[in-house]
């Protein structure tokens, strides 16, 4: 019974609650082992018992399980014992709701162990998901140097399997801690080891979304990323990870929002690989679309607003939330004075509802730029709106023949020299 799975169990149990099934299960797990069969449900009764305790958020007690079951591990050969640890390890990270520091201490816990016991390989696959929940737990100051002495001592080991994992969480590190320079760097590092080895879709997936991140944060390269974040949804939704799959696909549309194609988010959303996902994320992004459609900077604040957890708490979001905000003020402004040749500021800035000044700021800003054809007549407190001429193609013909005639009396010229 002891070597069933949960459902066997609780099968064999029928008329007993949760903690009767763990009771009975720590008692499998307390008990001595004896010959091969003995260890194998042994073993799986470990396993039963933690994946019940981290459905529970039992997170204390599966701390205090994985201590009780060292002895154990210690008859085990090494490769056996370290893969029991980190899926016990990685059961307690995905508990969510539940305090950072006990996860935290039992890592270190098992990382201590690992080193007592000169078990290395388990010891540097620990600290790798300690620097994983650091920046889980967005502690990134913690997860850098301890990323970089990791990386010095995988590299000498020539572990790529680890190191690709370790320096695609310090490229994540430097993101949130805004140096681009250096999240590029760690990354590039990642790849380059990606390169020489097998690595599973799951962590290519993760590289791919990282790549997607730097290349809209750094060269405000959003086509590029659109693409890398296409390839990250694949990769994810290929192993049936929901959540990261879902993460990708928002920032696919959060890139055709930038790129200022905002009706293309429904027909990405229609997709046939898209319809299975859906969430208040997406709804945040079609929120964000439909008021970049209307050019309604109001509808647009409604919608950050609206969806504070999606949006504001969002690093990746929050950190194109400026450049957002500036695109659909300038695009309110446009739609306010597209039917006038004068228009007063002051009426500009009652409509969409800002500070004059500001307005005055921003219109000298685009007239710059060249997003918008006219003057600011600051005496009268008035825009000139020009009217955009219309390109004549026989001005443009004429200067292109003209310059092509150039180009023949050039080389006659410089025939002739050759026969003088």
């Amino acid at each position: 019974m002891s070597g069933g799975t949960i459902m066997d169990t609780m099968t064999s149990l029928p008329h007993q609650n949760d903690q009767n099934v763990i009771r009975h299960l720590t008692n499998l797990v307390k008990s001595p082992a004896s010959g091969d069969d003995d260890i194998k449900k042994k073993e799986d009764s470990i396993m039963e018992l933690g994946n019940i305790l981290a459905q529970n958020k039992q997170t204390e007690e599966l701390r205090n399980m994985i201590e009780q079951t060292r002895p154990f591990l210690v008859s085990l050969g090494k490769a056996k014992a370290a893969k029991l640890v980190r899926d016990l390890v990685d059961l307690c990270l995905k508990i969510d709701d539940q305090d950072g520091d006990i996860k935290v201490g039992l890592v270190k816990e098992c990382i201590q162990w690992a080193t007592e016991q000169n078990r290395t390989f388990l010891r540097q696959t620990l600290t790798a998901r300690l620097v994983r929940l650091y920046n889980d737990l967005q502690r990134y100051t913690q997860a850098l140097p301890l990323a970089a002495d990791l990386i010095r001592e995988l590299k000498k080991v020539d572990d790529k399997d680890v190191l690709v994992e370790v320096e695609l969480e310090e490229s994540k590190a430097y993101y949130n801690l805004s140096n681009i320079g250096r999240a590029r760097a760690s990354l590039t590092g990642a790849r380059t080891t990606a390169n020489a080895i097998y690595v599973n879709p799951r962590m290519q997936a993760a590289l791919d979304l990282q790549s997607g991140i730097l290349h809209a944060a750094d060269e405000k390269d959003f086509k590029t990323a659109f693409s890398y974040f296409y390839e990250a949804f694949e990769g994810y939704d290929s192993v049936d990870e929901k959540v990261s799959a879902l993460t990708a696909l928002k920032y696919m549309l959060l890139c055709k929002v930038m790129l200022d194609l905002p009706d293309e988010v429904n027909s990405l959303l229609s997709a046939k690989l898209a319809l299975k996902y859906n969430g208040s994320d997406l709804d945040a992004m079609k929120a964000i679309a439909a008021a970049a459609q209307k050019r309604s900077l109001k509808d647009f604040q409604v919608a950050f607003g609206s969806f504070p957890q999606e949006l504001q708490m969002d690093p990746v979001v929050r950190k194109h939330f400026h450049s957002l905000s500036e695109r659909m003020l300038e695009k309110d402004l446009c739609r306010i004075i597209e039917p006038y040749s004068f228009v007063q500021i002051e009426h500009v800035a009652q409509q969409i509802g800002i500070d004059r000044s500001k307005v005055e700021k921003k219109l000298s800003q685009m007239i710059l730029d060249q997003k918008l054809s006219g003057s600011l007549d600051q005496g009268e407190g008035m825009l000139i709106v020009f009217e955009i001429a219309v390109p004549d193609e026989a001005y443009q013909t004429a200067l292109d023949t003209i310059h092509a005639m150039g180009e023949v009396v050039d080389a006659l010229y410089s025939n002739a020299s050759k026969i003088n």
